[in-house]
């Protein structure tokens, strides 16, 4: 009886999937979303400058890649009831498939834009496929193709898609960390319970993460310290979301200041995030997964 229920579940989560993407499919091209700014010089410089693009033909035209810079939410960001991703998303998120990923995209370019010009931007549903086995677990497939316009002239166009994905069960398997010749030492510390900070035997500075050559003089020759294993919080994140497989949300990733003076990441484990400041005073604690033992931190 329950694995006919079981099977039931998951047909009626697609059905109501799939009802929903044939509705949005249906309703084509949603309401135009006008970008906050027209293209203008500054942002075209600021682009350029980052990627290192000296092409004289800028500022003058911008560069078609920035294309989705014109129409850009900003930091709160807000979708129209029509809009086919944001629909897509919310019945995904409610059938549990809370994860995503960007798979792939394309894009095509009209023209080159000039500055003043102030663009709008539509998208329509164009595929949803699914439920398919990934190696991130089991998921939909969503693409959609926006268009963005300046006036009534199309001007660019992309293909984008998605993968939704409901987080595999967590097990006791874990990925081990990556070891190299310059981090053994490092990782063989912690199977000892000791956190291991790499020293240059020339100049003695110290570094984190380890390295082959000293940033200070350009020695070869790394030996290492013990540290107390303990400091400051310096800095903090608290994960939210996506869920991420093995982990309870919310869960404090910390950028420690070791007493020794280098900084080191892990997570910061048994507290409250409402209760996490800068220089919360912390100590190292050593969190077995398989062969390894993996650097936390926990409040003293």
């Amino acid at each position: 009886m329950s694995a006919t229920s079981g099977s039931s579940a998951e047909t009626s989560a697609a059905d109501r999937i799939t009802a929903v993407a044939d509705r949005l499919r249906a309703a084509g091209e949603c309401t135009p979303r006008p970008a906050r700014d027209p293209v203008n010089e500054p942002m075209i410089n600021n682009w350029t400058e980052a990627l290192g693009d000296r092409n004289p033909a800028y500022p003058a035209v911008a560069p078609p890649a920035m294309i989705q810079v014109w129409t850009m939410g900003g930091l709160h960001p807000e979708r129209s009831e029509d809009d086919p991703l944001g629909g897509m998303v919310e019945i995904l998120d409610a059938t549990g498939y809370t994860s995503v990923v960007a798979t792939n995209s394309e894009q095509t370019y009209h023209r080159h834009l000039k500055p003043g010009e102030r663009l709008a931007v539509t998208s329509r549903l164009e595929e949803v496929v699914g439920p398919k086995q990934t190696a991130l677990g089991e998921g939909w497939f969503v693409t959609t193709r926006s268009t963005w316009w300046s006036g009534d002239e199309p001007v660019g166009e992309m293909m984008f898609r998605v993968l939704k994905f409901k987080p595999k069960p967590a097990t006791q398997a874990s990925v081990p960390p990556m070891v190299s010749r310059d981090t053994a030492f490092f990782w063989d510390g912690t199977k000892l319970g000791e956190l291991r900070i790499q020293k240059c035997a020339a100049c003695g500075a110290l570094r984190h993460p380890p390295g082959p050559m000293c940033p200070r003089c350009n020695a070869l020759d790394p030996t290492h310290i013990v540290s107390s294993g303990l400091g400051e919080v310096y800095s903090y994140v608290v994960h939210h979301h996506p869920q991420v497989p093995g982990k309870q949300t919310p869960f404090v990733i910390a950028l420690v200041e070791l007493e020794e003076g280098v900084r080191m990441l892990g997570e910061l484990l048994d507290v409250d995030p409402e209760q996490v400041k800068v220089g919360l005073p912390v100590r190292v604690r050593f969190v077995p997964s398989g062969e390894f033992a993996l650097p936390a931190w926990e409040v003293r």
